[in-house]
């Protein structure tokens, strides 16, 4: 079953004083399976929000059609199975947290008893269990990030469309949101994300999509993208004398980092990587650690979008 289904959509606006036509997405094609996570990623300005807004029936498109859960976009039924966290989220800020999600409860016809106990969990899922009867205008940006977040969840809707749920959050809130993403895979539910956060995006999704200028550059499963290839080796050794490091920098593709008596090796390959390691064990020196580095998303994300201004 297909979560999400884009056919030749088209988005125009009228910018500028003459407000003239100008294309912000171009023929998207796009599908994503039922259960999958899947990260949209883009530079500001690429379209992604757009993309959001016409999936959800905020806008109409120019061209195209779209369907969420095989039903066409703007249907009712459709808009009750889906949760969506806008990038900018604004409430009624005199609400307290309880007294929004119950709100929102209200709104999506869930039962008064089975919104309470929603509410609880919610709360305690998005780290807002001490601030539910504070009210909004007191929340931090983070703060509020997560209270939308939670009623994004209200209702329990099988696909979840977010739109940079990781902004404004510190560390912790961020860690906190990709285990909720996980969480909701594992229940088999559909979350669909735009993000800046390209590391995030590279932990937790199974498939990504890169929108550069309104057209989708790249769309597939990680693996596939980045592949298998190992692009240099990092070797970490221990209790080198100077000499021996700077002897064995010549092997490395950059000069070796050294710190607190370990000292870090970039190596292109196996040949190199066998020299150093004889070496270090002569000298009487440990290896600490040898570890394969294979290209990133974000390098992949870079070169994609580097491509594109050169087109």
């Amino acid at each position: 079953m297909l979560a999400i289904k884009t056919e030749g959509l088209c988005k125009d606006y009228r910018l500028g004083f003459w407000r003239r036509r100008t294309r912000v997405l171009h023929a998207l094609d796009l599908t994503v399976e039922a259960g999958e996570t899947f990260g949209y990623l883009g530079p500001n300005g690429a379209g992604k929000t757009t993309t959001l807004k016409l999936l959800l029936g905020l806008v109409l498109p120019s061209a195209g059609r779209a369907w969420l859960l095989e039903q066409e976009v703007g249907d009712p039924e459709v808009r009750a199975a889906v949760g969506f966290l806008p990038e900018n989220p604004s409430f009624y800020d005199y609400l307290t947290g309880e007294e929004f999600l119950a709100y929102g409860a209200r709104l999506a016809g869930i039962p008064r008893r089975r919104a309470r106990e929603q509410i609880a969990a919610l709360l305690d899922q998005v780290g807002l269990m001490g601030a539910g009867r504070m009210q909004l205008r007191k929340y931090s940006k983070g703060m509020l990030q997560r209270i939308g977040l939670a009623q994004a969840l209200l209702g329990d809707p099988p696909l979840v469309i977010l739109d940079e749920p990781m902004s404004g959050l510190d560390p912790i809130g961020r860690k906190e949101v990709r285990d909720i993403i996980l969480r909701l895979r594992a229940e088999g539910r559909t979350v669909f994300f735009s993000s800046h956060i390209i590391p995030d995006v590279e932990m937790i999704c199974d498939r990504v999509g890169i929108l550069l200028g309104g057209r989708l550059a790249r769309v597939g499963r990680l693996d596939e993208l980045l592949g298998t290839e190992v692009e240099s080796v990092e070797v970490t050794a221990v209790g080198l004398p100077e000499p021996i490091v700077e002897e064995l920098g010549v092997l490395a593709l950059a000069p070796p980092l050294v710190q607190g008596g370990r000292a870090l090796f970039r190596l292109r390959g196996d040949v190199e990587v066998d020299k150093l390691l004889r070496r270090v064990l002569e000298a009487g020196g440990r290896i600490a650690s040898v570890t394969p580095q294979k290209r990133g998303l974000e390098e992949l994300f870079l070169a994609e979008v580097r491509a594109g201004a050169r087109r």
